[in-house]
């Protein structure tokens, strides 16, 4: 009876640590599964929330949003009422990052959210687009205010509806920057602003995902939106891969007037040399207005709008939650 009560013995812990084992693999087969699911797989943006926000940024009260003035001040106040009612905190002392330009005074709205893992929060993505225009353009009719619905609030309103998002969530692992620049117009001077002070405060920046002129959709193209500066990392490639569809795209014309240098990625590129890149939809004949007075929030696609934010979220969320940086700038 010993010989027996012991092999039964050894068999009951041959089973007892193979099932162990099995469960150790459900729950990291399980875990592997929900990394790879998108929290945002069953998100809709709100055509009428974004029409909404264009609305209100490209209306005439706003007299075209120039760096330093009224119209672009009220529309500061604006995102900053926003980001204050969907939880998102000021990154410095209050949302405005002040900067000068000669006489002229402007402000980048930057809000934040801590990321929720006590290493990769010291890491950060950074979602930018400029909410400034020109103020005025060449008379059409009586009209002279160049209200830049497409240049550049469809951008600045996609950062602030993927803020709202991920605000609402809370579960992303690295910390998210959302910033508004001022001062684009003249030449990126608010994004030259933050960058520099942000290099010199030693920020880890990750990546700058910028957006800019994402209005209407792009015609006869297989992808939702074009990556400048494509050819620099492998932001698109991994980014499609995130979020499971063709997202971003290689635009020549995009190469051929070098738009990576154009638009205020350009100055996170510069000053810490990482993977700064900016996705549109502006392919040179899918939109006439540009700096034009007609460049109103009627002339744009909602549903087109809607769609984009949303395609961009999982890739977005996949940035902030891997535990490796896997986006880098090419050799």
């Amino acid at each position: 009876m010993r010989k027996f009560k012991i092999k039964y013995c050894f068999l009951l812990l041959i089973l007892g640590f193979l099932s162990c084992n099995s469960t150790q693999e459900s729950a990291e087969t399980k875990e592997i599964e929900q990394e790879g699911t998108s929290s945002f797989n069953n998100v809709e943006i709100s055509e009428a929330s974004v029409k909404e926000k264009i609305s209100i940024l490209a209306s005439d009260s706003l007299q075209g949003r120039a760096t330093g003035s009224s119209g672009e001040n009220m529309a500061a106040s604006y995102i900053e009422a926003n980001f204050r009612k969907n939880n998102i905190q000021p990154y410095f002392e209050t949302f405005r990052d002040t900067f000068q330009v000669d006489t002229v005074t402007g402000y980048n709205i930057v809000g934040y959210l801590e990321g929720t893992d006590p290493v990769l929060k010291n890491e950060f993505i950074l979602l930018g687009a400029h909410y400034d225009h020109i103020g005025t353009a060449k008379q059409v009719g009586n009209d002279t205010i160049a209200n830049g619905a497409n240049d550049d609030a469809s951008g600045t309103v996609a950062v602030m509806e993927i803020a709202n998002q991920l605000a609402s969530l809370k579960n992303h692992k690295r910390s998210v920057i959302f910033a508004l620049f001022s001062g684009e117009e003249l030449g990126l001077k608010g994004s030259a602003h933050l960058a520099s002070r942000l290099k010199q405060e030693e920020l880890d920046l990750y990546v700058m995902f910028n957006f800019e002129m994402i209005g209407v959709p792009m015609k006869d193209k297989s992808y939702l939106a074009y990556l400048t500066g494509y050819e620099k990392s492998n932001l698109a490639e991994k980014f499609n891969s995130y979020s499971d569809e063709e997202v971003l795209g290689f635009l020549p014309q995009a190469k051929n007037y070098n738009l990576f240098m154009r638009s205020d990625n350009f100055s996170f590129f510069k000053e810490f040399n990482v993977p700064a890149q900016t996705l549109s939809t502006f392919d040179f004949t899918n939109y006439e207005y540009y700096h034009h007075v007609s460049d109103d929030a009627s002339q744009l696609d909602y549903a087109h709008m809607s769609n984009l934010i949303e395609a961009v979220l999982p890739g977005i969320e996949q940035m902030l939650n891997s535990s490796e940086r896997e986006i880098k700038l090419n050799d």
